[in-house]
Parts: structure tokens; C-alpha cells; sequence
């Protein structure tokens, strides 16, 4: 067996057919990125490529039989799919669960207001961001809007060629010199995050929030208070793409963690496993500690698999929790990989690197593991063992030196329902800022390691 601190990048053990395989992929999923920026043109995207593919809503179904397809869409934020097995469900299912939120920027409800002859939109952040990312680059407006007759308007300015865009300005060097005083996380202030949209004043009242205002009405029937009850996101406006002059990377907005969300799409989509339950997990809100009905802190992914005992006719008082004390679960979050520009928060043998490989996670949490799952030995072995039966190239780390910082998953809220439970996804360098970068071989890798997941029917041995 091979010893696991050998390290290698992955890209020396492939062929250049392998390779093309990889590339492939990886140009599928940054279509995927361009087109989902925002939870809700995830879920979209997801439920389109789900139908392609043989799954049905739940609803349809009376009773559920082995190899049926099923999906339920939360409220068009959050997605549950799986393939039903021919094993009685109570028995365990294979759970792999990604999310689709990404930190970014949300206009208020009292969004659109005027100052210095300028009109702009208010915004409070979502998730955790440093600020000053996010001044003076190219930003688009995602979002959705019920106008008075009930009728939905989804949107975005800023992707297409044709579109402005928009940005939030940032102070001259010449006079920041009070800025530069600050600690990083103080230079910007939240509520500094204000975005430009106009300053033609409108021709009768002088007002250019009244300008903007009548754009808004004219091309979307659009009033302000239509902003009440609006979602609206501020994402990058520019494109996903290959990075590197070889082109082994991708570099784009929302991998964190759309790349996990994508690639176990892909590996449930292509699983023919027909004896255990496959389950995913596609949630929201995770980046804001995943509570709301769209989180996986709410019941409505208990009521999914309530419904798939139900219809499989093995519900009964206990069979929830049977169901969950018996499954086996990844958590596909992304993880750190080392920068070489601050190299200084990585304890290096126990760290990710980009191109060696999906990453597992045993613990995330911070500090004294505060918030973490923390995985078991008999479980973590499992996982290894599958890994490499499959040749599947994996590495074990941790995030970040002890004591430095932290951060956490879903896979606590799965284990506390009582499944086993190890983080397992895609290393990440420039994490949660405008344009993150992961490893094209450790995209795939992660595919194949879900895939693996999926259609293994073998039992924790404890």
C-alpha cells in the first residue's frame, strides 16, 4: 500500500488520456459556475440537469420502488435527490451533501437612495467576506422580484456583453492615509459596501434616484417598493475560467462550494447503484450558519426522507432515526490548501495542496475542535479503504494551524442525527473572495470520490 505522506501531484500518475477526461469535466463545470452565481440559479440548473436525467418530483410518486428517481425542490433554494434502493431504506442510505450559497452582497429592503449627486443601493453582506475584496471590481445584479399581480421577474444585469455593470468605489491612495491606519478587517466598513448605479438626474424633478427609478419601472414594471419582498444579490460580473498557462486550474466566483454542489451532481446523475439509497444534499444557508427552512438546521430534509419511508411503505415509529444511526454520509465542503503567499497559516504535513488530490477532512470546528463532528477511526477507515480500491488520490488535512482560526460544515448537523459523518471535497485557495481558485485534478477527483461513495454497499465494521 502506498504510505500517504509520499506526497505527489496527482497530474503525474494520469495519461494524456486521463488528462483530456479531466479537462473535459472541469469546462462542463465552469459552465455550470457561469450559469449558477447566485442559490437560486443553482437550484435551477441543478433540477434542469436532474429531469435530463430520468428524476421526478417526489410528489408524483404514490409508492417508491427501487431505482426510482426522486427530487424535492425547497423552496427554489435547497434541492434533495436521490435514487431509491433495493435494500429497505432503515437499512442506511449513502448521503453525500454539498450547499449552493456563497458569500456575497444583498441589497436592503430600502435599497435605491441618493448622495453626492450620485444614486446607489444599500447593501448588508452575506457570509463571511473581507470587505475590501469587494471595492472596484466589475459587479452584476442577480435577483428576484414578485411584482404586484403576483408575476415573478427573475433577472441579472451585468453578465451579458451588452449589460453596464456596476461597483463599489474605494478610497484614492493620495488620501487614505486615515484608511491605512485601520487593521485590514476595518478599512472597509459594511456599511460602505454602497453600489454605484447612476447619476443622470431625471429631466423635470433633478433627481437622479428618480432617473433610476424610471429605468427601473420602464424596463422591468418595477416600483420601489417592490424591494420589500425582493431577493437581490451582487455577485462578480466576471466569468469562471481556465487559469495557468497550462490551464490546470479554474479560477471563478461561488466554488465554495458549487464545486462539491457540481461535482456530486455529476457522480449521482452517473451512480447505478441499485441496493443502498443514495441521497444528496444540495443546501442553503450554509454560509451563514445554515439555519432558515432552507437550512439544514430545519426539518425539511427529515420530512424528505420521511417521505421516501412512506412511500417505500417502512415508516414507523423509530424508522427516522433507524434510517440515519445506519447511513453514511459525506460532507462535500471545500477545504484550504496551502498558498504560497501565506504559507505561514498552513501546518504543512497536515495540509491540502492544490493538484494532489480530493481532500478529507476528520475534524473542522476551530481552536479546540469547537464545532466539529470530529469522524471516528472505524469510519475514516472505511472511507480509505473505498478510496483506494477505487484508485481514487486523496489527502488528510486539517484547516489551518491549531489556534489560527476556523470554520465548520454541514457535517455536524448530519451527525448529530446520528450518521457517520467526514468532511470530503475540493481544496481551495482565495477562499470565500471574489475569485477563488481550485485545481482542475482535484475537481475530478472529487467526482470520482463521490461516485465511489455512492455505489459502495459495504458496511462500517465496528
Amino acid at each position: 500500500m502506498k504510505k500517504i505522506m509520499d506526497k505527489e501531484s496527482g497530474w503525474t500518475k494520469i495519461d494524456e488520456n486521463k488528462k483530456e477526461l479531466i479537462f473535459k469535466f472541469s469546462q462542463e463545470y465552469i459552465d455550470f459556475l457561469n450559469l449558477a452565481k447566485t442559490e437560486r440559479e443553482a437550484n435551477k440548473v441543478i433540477i434542469e440537469q436532474l429531469e435530463a436525467n430520468g428524476f421526478s418530483q417526489i410528489t408524483n410518486f404514490k409508492e417508491l420502488k427501487s431505482g426510482d428517481k426522486i427530487y424535492y425542490n425547497n423552496r427554489n433554494k435547497s434541492v434533495f435527490a436521490a435514487i431509491i434502493g433495493s435494500s429497505n431504506l432503515t437499512e442506511g442510505a449513502n448521503i453525500i451533501g454539498a450547499h449552493i450559497d456563497s458569500p456575497r452582497i444583498d441589497l436592503k429592503p430600502n435599497a435605491i437612495y441618493e448622495d453626492v449627486k450620485l444614486a446607489l443601493f444599500e447593501t448588508h453582506y452575506y457570509g463571511g467576506i473581507k470587505k475590501y475584496q469587494w471595492t472596484t471590481i466589475p459587479l452584476a445584479i442577480h435577483g428576484i422580484i414578485i411584482r404586484k399581480n403576483h408575476e415573478k421577474l427573475e433577472f441579472n444585469i451585468g453578465e451579458d456583453s451588452g449589460d453596464p455593470v456596476f461597483t463599489i468605489t474605494d478610497i484614492l491612495p493620495h488620501l487614505a492615509q486615515k484608511q491605512y491606519e485601520k487593521k485590514i478587517g476595518e478599512a472597509v466598513d459594511g456599511e460602505s459596501l454602497n453600489i454605484l448605479i447612476g447619476s443622470i438626474p431625471d429631466a423635470t424633478t433633478k433627481s437622479i434616484k428618480d432617473n433610476i427609478l424610471a429605468i427601473l419601472n420602464e424596463k422591468y414594471q418595477i416600483n420601489e417598493s417592490d424591494f420589500y419582498s425582493a431577493e437581490i444579490e451582487i455577485v462578480p460580473a466576471f466569468k469562471a475560467c481556465d487559469l495557468g498557462l497550462d490551464r490546470s486550474m479554474v479560477a471563478g466566483y461561488g466554488q465554495d462550494d458549487r464545486v462539491c454542489a457540481y461535482t456530486l451532481l455529476k457522480a449521482l446523475i452517473d451512480s447505478n447503484n441499485i441496493e443502498t439509497t443514495q441521497i444528496a444534499i444540495f443546501a442553503d444557508k450554509e454560509e451563514i450558519g445554515s439555519y432558515g427552512n432552507t437550512g439544514m438546521y430545519s426539518s425539511v430534509f427529515d420530512y424528505f426522507v420521511n417521505e421516501m419511508l412512506t412511500k417505500t411503505n417502512n415508516n414507523y415509529a423509530g424508522a427516522l432515526t433507524k434510517t440515519y444511526c445506519n447511513s453514511k454520509m459525506l460532507s462535500a465542503d471545500v477545504g484550504s490548501a496551502v498558498d504560497p503567499n501565506y504559507q505561514d497559516v498552513s501546518e504543512k504535513t497536515n495540509s491540502s495542496y492544490l493538484g494532489y488530490g480530493v481532500e478529507l477532512n476528520k475534524y473542522t470546528g476551530s481552536h479546540g475542535k469547537s464545532g466539529a463532528s470530529d469522524a471516528n477511526s472505524e469510519y475514516i477507515f472505511y472511507v480509505r479503504e473505498l478510496f483506494e480500491k477505487n484508485d481514487i488520490t486523496y489527502q488528510v488535512s486539517e484547516l489551518g494551524k491549531v489556534d489560527i482560526g476556523g470554520g465548520g460544515t454541514i457535517a455536524y448537523i448530519l451527525a448529530n442525527k446520528g450518521m457517520d459523518v467526514i468532511d470530503c471535497g475540493v481544496p481551495v485557495i482565495s477562499m470565500h473572495s471574489p475569485y477563488e481558485v481550485t485545481s482542475k485534478f482535484d475537481i475530478y477527483a472529487s467526482y470520482e470520490a463521490y461516485l465511489a461513495f455512492f455505489t459502495s454497499n459495504e458496511k462500517v465494521n465496528y
